[in-house]
């Protein structure tokens, strides 16, 4: 028992963070893939990649910053009303004559300072983040209806190399040229995550905030930060919105559950102190096939929303299952290996 108890202890490297059950999600987006492929012939197709992914890119690029705050034990609710206040401020500039460069600028700077205020409220005044960010999400949504009000801003009123760009494909594979940079902004935050200090003290922080304290994390800047970053990533994604979309006073309205469905999906507790960006994004790819398979059958939107809904309460039920499952067994083994008398 004591070598077994030696082995469990050792330090754990970045790399031993992709579980099995990163595999195992892999597998099934896999699976899910080649069933839709075969099932609907539309599906394999180099305009279905390319929409696909275009739709995911939101969700993509959410899950991210979504995945390091959930790992600390703490969550965000409001990510798709910055989105929203996001794209309603390059909509509003647009409409008053400003030139799209500085709009963006200002978007992300939105973005930025929405999800600072979610930071200090949280990592300072020391708020619970559900509380703060339920408020936010209504505020924020609030804020985006000022702004923009009735108006809608489509994508053709913005400079056409910026909407090209977003539309463009490389060759005949249908991949969209942006997941290039998507692809960029996840390399990021694994390197982050996974292989720095920064980021292995976000699993210490998830497990305990005492014991993260203790061994010198700055528990409260480190969660700051990371909810800036958060708001910097849906600046970007508002951005995203409105050249594919439009603007709108209810742009990206009920993201944040899909996010967080995806995130959860992919292994990360919602109890904090595990998951991987691995997981994150097979998380997120699974929910984008599905939703866009059923699409494609003309499956009506509320029945993707009780899909998800249904796939976000089976992915916080099934690890604390699991876990007792587990633990029960592991419970029995011990008991039957202590010698009796």
């Amino acid at each position: 028992m004591s070598e077994t108890l030696a082995v469990s202890d050792r330090p754990r490297g970045p790399l031993s963070r992709l579980t099995s059950r990163d595999a195992l999600l892999v597998g099934v987006l896999v699976a899910i893939l080649l069933v839709a492929s075969i099932a609907l012939p539309r599906f394999a197709s180099p305009v279905t990649v390319g929409y696909l992914l275009l739709n995911a890119v939101p969700v993509l690029l959410i899950a991210l910053p979504m995945t390091l705050i959930i790992i600390t034990g703490e969550i965000d609710l409001s990510v798709a009303s910055i989105v929203g206040l996001s794209t309603s401020t390059i909509g509003t500039l647009t409409l008053q004559g400003w030139d799209f460069g500085p709009a963006v600028l200002v978007a992300v700077l939105v973005g930025m300072v929405a999800g600072a205020v979610n930071g200090a409220l949280i990592a300072f005044v020391g708020l619970p983040s559900l509380a703060v960010t339920i408020g936010t999400l209504a505020l924020y949504r609030g804020l985006t209806l000022v702004f923009i009000g009735d108006n809608s801003v489509s994508s053709s009123q913005y400079p056409g190399e910026f909407s090209t760009f977003i539309n463009q494909k490389l060759g005949t594979t249908g991949i969209p040229v942006v997941i290039l940079v998507v692809a960029l902004i996840i390399g990021i935050f694994a390197v982050v995550l996974h292989f720095t200090p920064f980021g292995r003290g976000l699993y210490a922080l998830g497990y305990s905030t005492e014991a993260a304290t203790f061994v010198g994390i700055n528990v409260a800047l480190s969660k700051f930060w990371l909810y800036v970053a958060s708001g910097v990533t849906c600046g970007i994604v508002g951005i995203f919105w409105a050249l594919y979309y439009s603007a709108r006073s209810d742009s990206a309205t009920g993201l944040e559950l899909t996010v967080i469905a995806a995130v959860l999906l992919g292994g990360i507790s919602i109890f904090g102190g595990r998951g991987t960006i691995v997981g994150a994004i097979s998380g997120v790819l699974v929910i984008s096939s599905i939703n866009y398979a059923l699409r494609l059958q003309r499956v009506p939107d509320v029945v993707l929303i009780i899909i998800t809904g249904s796939l976000l309460i089976v992915s916080v039920v099934g690890p604390s299952v699991f876990d007792a499952v587990k633990q029960r067994q592991y419970s029995r083994r011990v008991r039957r290996s202590i010698p009796r008398d």
